[in-house]
């Protein structure tokens, strides 16, 4: 499922959605997914046949600057992003089908 690249969907009153903080936490910090893939290719290059992103966040924990936060929760959106753009990582990530869009 590709993520959609408009704009977020902030309406007056409302919250941004999950993916309007996924659009804006990696639009203002673009180095995460770049790590992330490094991270991704890394396992995969060791051997590894599956990857957990939940596993990788907390090694970038350790790389990131201090300061950076709001990697929780979207992490299965960074997941789906990289199969989108690596489509042959597929089957080394297990996705669950959203709840909400």
């Amino acid at each position: 499922m590709p993520l959609p690249i408009s704009r977020p969907s902030f309406r007056a009153g409302s919250r941004p959605t999950l993916m309007d903080r996924f659009l804006a936490f990696d639009a203002e910090h673009p180095y995460v997914y770049r790590a992330l893939e490094r991270l991704t290719a890394d396992r995969l290059a060791t051997g590894a046949t599956r990857v957990g992103l939940k596993a990788l966040f907390e090694d970038l924990r350790w790389q990131l600057p201090a300061g950076v936060r709001g990697l929780n929760n979207i992490t299965a959106l960074y997941a789906r992003k990289l199969i989108e753009d690596h489509p042959h990582w597929a089957s080394a990530f297990e996705l669950r089908r959203r709840r909400t869009p």
